[in-house]
């Protein structure tokens, strides 16, 4: 795949990861992503998801300073990517084989998105190998707020 033939997502977070294997099988193996393209010499690699593209980048003490303060687990306090998949049960059945622990268990949500409606999906939330916290959801439509 050519660098013009893919569409490039406006926000992609870049997670910092103390092991880009282990990382690669939550990630891929895991969650669905593919690795759109990588720098195995550089521990890095770009991963997409349908619309979803994240970066994972291997820690390394060597490179330039990003970090805004020590790298200590749980990385990513206070944040949690949403990630809209087709179906929430596939990637639960993988992670059941695997033994994975799911962080809370799946279930159906609606939040209000106007004064008359609501958004519904089914969700749960897994940790990847570095604590970072990952919603995955399927979209349940909208409908109107019962009154």
């Amino acid at each position: 795949m050519r660098s013009q033939d893919i569409k490039w997502s406006a926000l992609v977070p870049e997670l910092v990861v103390s092991d880009i294997t282990a990382s690669l099988q939550f990630w891929c193996k895991l969650i669905g992503f593919e690795v759109m393209y990588d720098r195995p010499e550089e521990k890095f690699a770009y991963l997409g998801l349908g619309e979803a593209q994240i970066m994972l980048e291997q820690y390394n003490p060597n490179d330039r300073e990003w970090e805004t303060a020590t790298m200590e687990r749980p990385y990513g306090r206070g944040i949690n990517f949403q990630i809209e998949v087709g179906s929430v049960e596939e990637i639960l059945e993988r992670l059941a084989k695997a033994e994975y622990k799911v962080f809370i268990s799946l279930e159906e949500r609606w939040y209000r998105v106007a004064p008359e409606v609501e958004f519904g999906q089914k969700q749960f939330l897994v940790q990847d190998p570095d604590g970072y916290l990952v919603r995955l959801i399927e979209n349940l439509g909208e409908r109107k707020i019962a009154e």
